[in-house]
């Protein structure tokens, strides 16, 4: 099958969206100096939370996100949507769900510092997520990824948002 470039150029777009949520999570359980500093990797027993939920919340909803800062439900399902998102876009397969999750994901933190620093109302939260819900609508996941492959296994045939 041929690609034609808007396919290559939306694939390409999926897999680098899928390789920034895949290192945020590498980052913050080893700790590589990026984001994270190694004192503070999650493999440690730090919460991948506390940092970014204590110090640059603020807004109308900081407390609420303060209050769950280092709540380990929190930590975990926000360490495994990185991991599972991250994975899910790069390989094409349930991009559906994760594109979904992602999106939240993105809202929430978005809702964590209203009013964005550099832009009366957009910040590239809002951007990303609104990507993502655009991956919803399409088989981005066939283009550079296993999405076809993955749609026709029965599980998938049987439970379509899977897709």
């Amino acid at each position: 099958m041929v690609l034609r470039k808007d396919q290559v150029f939306l694939g390409l777009a999926r897999i680098s969206l899928g390789c920034i949520f895949f290192w945020a999570f590498i980052d913050k359980l080893f700790g590589l100096s990026f984001a994270t500093p190694p004192n503070k990797a999650w493999l440690l027993g730090n919460a991948p939370t506390v940092g970014f939920l204590t110090k640059s919340t603020y807004g109308p909803f900081a407390s609420f996100f303060q209050n769950i800062a280092g709540n380990p439900v929190v930590d975990w399902l926000f360490m495994l949507g990185l991991l599972l998102i991250g994975l899910s876009l790069v390989f094409g397969v349930g991009v559906k769900v994760a594109s979904y999750s992602g999106a939240l994901m993105m809202l929430l933190m978005y809702a964590s510092m209203i009013p964005p620093k550099n832009n009366p109302l957009f910040d590239d939260h809002i951007i990303y997520g609104l990507v993502l819900l655009a991956f919803t609508q399409m088989k981005v996941g066939y283009w550079l990824g296993f999405g076809k492959q993955w749609s026709q296994t029965k599980l998938v045939k049987q439970n379509e948002f899977l897709e």
